[in-house]
């Protein structure tokens, strides 16, 4: 079993930055899939970055964010800059194992952090 718990989002002008953090523990992540999805009012979560350690990209993100993580702390990170309001919604992080790095099903959810952007 891997907890994942988030935390970093808040609220932040368009043009802003924000760091997410997830921190894991359970399982040591580095034999573990990384990514980050997010969650906007009314509509259906969407992958946003993940960390295998090569690294991949929504596209409506890209240049913008940037994920990376530290094996030795159990933790994640998504750098988030020249935040937009459509950037706004909830931010989960979630783990596989890197034997389903190809799958398209993720095996554990953190419970999610708030980042709204203001117009």
């Amino acid at each position: 079993q891997v907890q994942l718990v988030e935390s970093g989002g808040g609220l932040v002008q368009a043009g802003g930055s924000l760091r997410l953090s997830c921190v894991a523990s359970g399982r040591t992540i580095s034999s573990y899939v990384m990514g980050w999805f997010r969650q906007a009012p009314g509509k259906e979560r969407e992958f946003v970055a993940a960390h295998l350690p090569s690294t991949s990209y929504a596209d409506s993100v890209k240049g913008r964010f940037t994920i990376s993580r530290d094996n030795a702390k159990n933790t994640v990170y998504l750098q988030m800059n020249s935040l937009k309001p459509e950037d706004t919604a909830i931010y989960y992080c979630a783990s596989k194992t890197i034997f389903k790095s190809n799958s398209p099903s993720w095996d554990y959810w953190g419970q999610g952090t708030q980042v709204t952007v203001s117009s």
